[in-house]
């Protein structure tokens, strides 16, 4: 261990760090206290976030080969931990309001955003594993949270079920890329697999195709979607909102890693590969979505064709690795979605009193009652439909500009994008809709903050001071992005091309 290895692994250490001090400290305060809890834990986010940006980058691996410290690492790091750090100040107070605001809950949140940056820092399969497994599980145990509540069960028992298989193919598959080419670091399995494809095609095409599985299990794309309505219905919402963006970055950033490691003569299988299933994802999710009436089930649904839009932009790769118009669109569509679907969350939880499932009824006329909640939500449904002015709409366009550029085969993905894109604008208005155009429902007694005992027509809102940032800091990045795009392009660019620049 060098003092470079040391550097690169500061931010990993400091959110291992806070999530164990979290949870210690959790076993010496008082039931009302423990509100510090979540602000100890965005403490250490913040102050692991700072550091990942003031580091210098490296273009070697670093720790005997296992992780790089790259512009990209650095990058996925920032949307992660900007994710785990949303999260947090949206569910502090519902958190408390469900008997959750414990020191496992945040320990669990920061462990599995640890998890998601080794995925983003691999350079070895073996840590890539390592990765994936230390993001599953926290969430695994986060689905199951609310232990008094069946349908919170339900949902992490499926969800184990599911991700513990999928963590066994994708284990096969590491196996399978070893024995090819007797190596699990990324660099090695680059420089002899050519050779590997010679005397070993079965193992690498099998190796390869069960790393797509398992992967593809993680962004729940189609076919391997079914797991995600049900386990983002049952889980606490909190816990939705997080598992929506943790494990899908987490996913795709180990995507931007593997398909590096395909030579240039399997670069056009995983096109076809992927992009069939970005058509199926984006084709089912849209379509699906349209008959959706429960609020965590469209949003599920939702995540679902985004991950199809993502998946275009790993599909149109080219001589081995993402071009960096795809990369650079994949990166900026991975800050995007975080933002705006962490968003679209938050104003589902502070609507939501004590663990029910709300409905498209259960918004009406909240737009005229909590004008700026009721705004936020708006933004972030217009977002996520891919219109102007806001950054859903720059993020599309960067990704179906990269397919279009990449050949006959990414213009018909991204015709099928912009097809599916118009379907999603009839589920995402509808809910504008009804935050504006109908009425609010009969009385029901209002938010205990507001007094015992009074009523108001429709759903109380549950905004805390922290949610209220945290509402605020993606509303405004949404908007940001979608008005001023080009300064983040560039950056990422730049990070796209330094990160080819490094492969051997």
């Amino acid at each position: 261990m060098e003092a470079r290895d040391f550097l690169a692994l500061t931010p990993l250490l400091i959110v291992t760090g806070t999530a164990l001090f979290v949870l210690v400290l959790d076993l010496f305060l008082r039931e009302e206290r423990r509100g510090w809890l979540s602000g100890l834990s965005l403490l250490g986010v913040v102050a692991a976030f700072l550091a990942n940006l003031s580091l210098p980058t490296f273009r070697e691996p670093l720790v005997q080969g296992m992780i790089r410290f790259d512009a990209l690492t650095q990058f996925l790091n920032a949307v992660f931990l900007l994710g785990c750090g949303l999260a947090v100040m949206l569910s502090a107070d519902y958190a408390r309001r469900q008997g959750m605001a414990r020191g496992e809950y945040y320990c669990l949140v920061l462990l599995s955003t640890l998890g998601a940056m080794l995925m983003g820092a691999s350079a070895d399969l073996l840590m890539l594993f390592l990765g994936l497994e230390t993001l599953s599980i926290p969430l695994y145990v986060l689905a199951t949270f609310t232990r008094r509540n069946p349908a919170s069960q339900e949902a992490g028992l499926k969800y184990f079920l599911l991700g513990a298989f999928s963590s066994a193919l994708f284990l096969y598959g590491i196996a399978l890329l070893y024995g090819a080419t007797g190596t699990t670091k990324l660099d090695g399995v680059l420089q002899g697999l050519s050779s590997a494809m010679g005397t070993a095609p079965g193992l690498v095409l099998g190796g390869l195709g069960l790393l797509l599985v398992g992967l593809a299990f993680k962004a729940a794309a189609v076919p391997f979607h079914t797991w995600a309505p049900d386990v983002y219905e049952g889980a606490p919402t909190s816990v939705t909102a997080f598992m929506a963006v943790a494990a899908k970055a987490g996913a795709f950033a180990a995507f931007l890693r593997v398909l590096a490691i395909s030579t240039p003569a399997l670069a056009e299988g995983w096109a076809l590969v992927v992009g069939w299933l970005a058509v199926l994802t984006m084709a089912l999710g849209n379509v699906v979505a349209v008959v959706q009436l429960n609020l965590k089930r469209l949003l599920a649904y939702s995540s679902i064709a985004h991950a199809g839009y993502l998946l275009i932009a790993v599909a149109v790769g080219q001589t081995g690795a993402l071009s960096e118009p795809a990369s650079a669109g994949l990166l900026f569509y991975l800050l995007v979605y975080t933002l705006m679907t962490l968003g679209a969350f938050g104003v589902v939880i502070v609507a939501e009193g004590r663990g029910e499932n709300l409905s498209l009824e259960d918004m009406k006329g909240l737009a005229w009652r909590y004008p700026w909640v009721g705004l936020a939500m708006a933004l972030f449904m217009v977002s996520l439909a891919g219109l102007p002015p806001t950054a859903g709409f720059f993020a599309k366009f960067y990704v179906f500009r990269a397919a279009v550029e990449a050949g006959s085969w990414g213009v018909l993905l991204a015709i099928v994008g912009v097809i599916a894109s118009v379907i999603s604008v009839f589920y995402y208005l509808r809910v504008v809709y009804y935050l504006y155009l109908r009425p609010a429902p009969a009385p029901v007694a209002a938010a205990a903050t507001e007094g015992e005992g009074e009523e108001e027509p429709g759903r109380p809102v549950y905004l805390s001071r922290l949610a209220a940032w945290g509402l605020g800091i993606a509303a405004v990045s949404v908007l940001f992005l979608g008005v001023y795009p080009t300064a983040a392009l560039r950056w990422l660019v730049e990070i796209a091309a330094a990160a080819m620049s490094a492969l051997p």
